[in-house]
């Protein structure tokens, strides 16, 4: 089971014919996603890589049945074809977009709320690599190759160490069931909570991966929702235990604001919560193996 996209998942590739998006749709129709055309405004009626381009996300929902689409529009545009994706009717939005305005984001955020929560669009992202289901399908710009399927489901705000993981993994024998990246600005369209809900419910996943980062209360969050409502095991990592207070760390959202924020607050909430926590990135791939292995 895939928790976002399968292989059969009708997608959209808004800013199909820009270089980052024409590369990338690419790559994806390759790994073996279901991509259905795409949308560039002003490009409607032509054709790119094989597949129709429309000037609007509800034309091209119109015509090919689509039900996810990933943005590759630069930041000034991208809150725009976000809130047009969640008009068009689709069900998943995966925006790749780095640097767009938090202003913009609030925006986004506040406009998806008019929809009912069980008619709402999931975003995934902003500034995020996207979600893999290996041998399945590719909604996103990870290296395929790099991902063995599997049992162990991961989180991430981090897209390279997302990879990391994956990697270690794959040289152990051990697959991944979904790779998600939530993203690593301070406003995103989902969570570490909401994407362990899911893996959850998911038959295919054995074991959680979550990685974090300093900066915003998500993976707190994440570790109470572990406690209370999981019986899968999660592992968890946070990067960052050296940063300064106050200083942004790489992505936006990698400030630390507020008690609970640091490296170490993280950590000992993750420990409190019966996370189990993996003190350096090394460690990705033998500590999942070790639980995949004690457990039945």
């Amino acid at each position: 089971m895939s928790i976002v996209i399968d292989n059969q998942t009708p997608v959209l590739v808004q800013g199909f014919t820009g270089r980052i998006g024409s590369f990338h749709g690419k790559e994806m129709m390759e790994y073996g996603t279901h991509v259905v055309g795409g949308v560039t405004p002003g490009r409607g009626g032509t054709v790119h890589h094989g597949l129709p381009v429309f000037d609007t996300v509800k034309a091209a929902v119109a015509a090919t049945g689509a039900e996810a689409s990933i943005v590759f529009v630069p930041p000034p545009f991208a809150a725009d074809a976000i809130m047009e994706a969640a008009d068009g009717g689709l069900s998943t939005c995966v925006c790749i977009t780095d640097g767009i305005p938090a202003q913009d984001m609030m925006r986004v955020k506040r406009y998806m709320r008019r929809y009912k929560a069980e008619n709402r669009m999931q975003l995934i992202g902003p500034n995020c690599a996207g979600v893999i289901s290996p041998g399945k399908a590719l909604l996103g710009i990870m290296p395929g190759h790099i991902y063995k399927k599997g049992e162990v489901g991961i989180i991430g705000r981090s897209g390279t160490l997302g990879y990391e993981a994956a990697s270690q993994l794959k040289v152990l024998g051990i697959g991944v069931s979904t790779s998600v990246g939530i993203g690593g600005d301070p406003i995103n369209g989902s969570s570490f909570r909401d994407h362990l809900a899911t893996f959850e419910q998911d038959p295919q996943t054995r074991i959680v991966l979550m990685i974090g980062e300093i900066g915003g209360p998500q993976e707190a969050a994440a570790a109470e929702f572990a406690r209370d409502h999981m019986q899968k095991p999660v592992v968890g990592y946070i990067a960052g235990l050296t940063a300064p207070k106050g200083r942004t760390m790489g992505h936006a959202g990698a400030i630390v604001s507020a008690v609970g924020e640091s490296a170490k607050e993280k950590v000992d909430i993750l420990r409190e919560c019966g996370v189990t926590v993996v003190e350096r990135p090394s460690e990705f791939g033998s500590t999942v193996s070790q639980i995949l292995s004690a457990s039945p």
